[in-house]
């Protein structure tokens, strides 16, 4: 591991809005902050969005500049990549970001029912083999529906056509509500709006900047669960 990444895992374990604790389904021990996000971490009553698999923050940080009124909290297991979106959030002094290091398998341990009002999935692997390990597969998708109420949207954004068709496909086979889709988000402002347009091509993530120098198309989607 080199000398820099290493820096980083040392900066990151001492950040105060990153959590670090590891904790798996079959520890037993309950989360402190499960169920007391918004009164014991963020002193308020706002919603709470989780950008899953958030690299380096980049949703996590930009929502939460242009939203005040509202929290963000980014999971992600590389501790290298949390540093960049946290210390930023930091060095800005934005109250309303927070951070986890963990698995996105062992999200039920973080959150309690209703607690998350959003979900952002920008860029995940597209698990080409494990179909079951995508982020909008059934297995996920009941993860969050135990932390989020009826109704809740996922926002899916991707460069991988078959990830987006296959989103597609689970929205059709499950009646997921579909809000909106692009196929090619930079070319679809009138399809998508401008406000969610502006979301969608002024935020961009270290990943979606190198698949756009290459010409990639860059697919969305949105739904209810």
């Amino acid at each position: 591991m080199g000398h820099r990444k290493l820096k980083k895992f040392a900066e990151v374990a001492e950040f105060s809005n990153v959590i670090q604790t590891h904790l798996f389904p079959e520890d037993g021990i309950v989360f402190p902050l499960k169920g007391n996000w918004k009164a014991d971490y963020f002193k308020n009553n706002n919603p709470i969005t989780l950008e899953l698999g958030c690299g380096r923050g980049e949703y996590t940080v930009d929502l939460a500049r242009r939203f005040p009124q509202r929290n963000f909290i980014g999971m992600d297991i590389k501790g290298a990549r949390i540093w960049k979106g946290a210390k930023a959030a930091l060095s800005e002094g934005l109250k309303n970001v927070a951070f986890i290091r963990n698995r996105i398998d062992f999200i039920e341990t973080y959150f309690a029912q209703d607690e998350v009002s959003e979900i952002w999935i920008p860029f995940p692997d597209p698990q080409p083999v494990k179909v079951q390990k995508r982020l909008v597969a059934t297995p996920f998708i009941a993860r969050y529906r135990k932390i989020a109420p009826a109704g809740t949207t996922v926002h899916l954004k991707t460069d991988n056509l078959d990830l987006y068709e296959y989103a597609l496909e689970q929205v059709k086979e499950h009646k997921y509500p579909l809000l909106v889709h692009s196929g090619n988000v930079y070319s679809d402002m009138a399809n998508l709006g401008k406000e969610q347009f502006a979301l969608l091509t002024e935020i961009q993530t270290y990943y979606e900047k190198l698949f756009l120098s290459v010409g990639s198309k860059i697919h969305y989607v949105a739904f209810s669960i």
